[in-house]
């Protein structure tokens, strides 16, 4: 893949207190390398680099971005305001570097910018359902409900659900072991090193993307809540067979639904 941008540095600071996290990158936008339009190769640029410093925050979190030519340390960063991150689009990226180009007293898109994105994480799955599931989390639900399998690994919880699932679907024979935490790890490792997917900074919606790509002959739904509404993710795969798994958004862990209705009896 040909190299968009440069990173010369970056930093990250969690404000835990807030459920926020701040990330700041200084980048130089790589200049095209042929005669194509000026401006479809820096908006296309740039709209990769903001991806890059986005991929490990959820589609609902609330994200704020200020960006600031370091050349130009003397004139006030421009920024976007707090909104969802599904929220943002191309459209609004582009005015915002208009609002650069023509508030600054020079501005060169091959400067180095310096982006800071702040993202609060909102809680999914538990608020919502509080109400309804009497103030019981959806990790004290996953261990009561027979019809919802209780993931215990700390590490790679969504691969963990996925084998799990897989082999129910399957009738694989390992599958009573798979459930017990025994003899998965290693399957759970084959199938991360298969897929490239790297879970070490959790799993949001791009791995579950990822995994579903993987898993054609199945659709991958993640549900965030005890209610046949309550979905995060489906996949579009032309295939009756279902990787049910739940998502608890208080702990940030996967479980697998084993039976539909069981699981969203209240």
């Amino acid at each position: 893949m040909t190299r968009r941008f440069d990173i010369l540095d970056r930093n990250t600071r969690q404000y835990r207190r807030y459920n926020a996290v701040g990330r700041q990158i200084t980048a130089r936008l790589i200049p095209p390398s042929d005669n194509s339009d000026s401006v479809t190769h820096f908006l296309g640029r740039v709209n990769d680099q903001f991806q890059h410093v986005l991929r490990d925050v959820g589609d609902s979190d609330m994200v704020g971005i200020t960006i600031q030519n370091q050349v130009n340390q003397n004139d006030k960063p421009i920024g976007i305001s707090f909104r969802r991150k599904d929220q943002l689009s191309v459209e609004v990226i582009w005015s915002v570097f208009v609002k650069v180009s023509q508030s600054n007293s020079r501005f060169d898109a091959l400067d180095t910018l310096v982006v800071t994105v702040h993202s609060v994480r909102m809680s999914v799955g538990f608020w919502e359902r509080a109400i309804k599931s009497r103030g019981v989390p959806l990790s004290v639900m996953a261990h009561l409900k027979t019809s919802i399998v209780e993931v215990k690994a700390d590490e790679n919880c969504l691969a963990h659900a996925l084998v799990i699932s897989i082999a129910k679907v399957d009738n694989d024979p390992n599958c009573k072991a798979y459930r017990q935490g025994r003899k998965i790890l290693q399957v759970d490792q084959t199938l991360l090193e298969t897929t490239g997917i790297d879970l070490s900074n959790g799993a949001r919606i791009a791995e579950l993307v990822r995994f579903q790509e993987h898993f054609r002959q199945n659709n991958v739904v993640a549900y965030r809540g005890l209610s046949c509404e309550d979905i995060m993710f489906e996949g579009q795969v032309d295939s009756p067979e279902r990787l049910r798994i739940l998502y608890d958004g208080i702990e940030r862990h996967y479980h697998v639904i084993t039976k539909l209705t069981g699981a969203m009896v209240k």
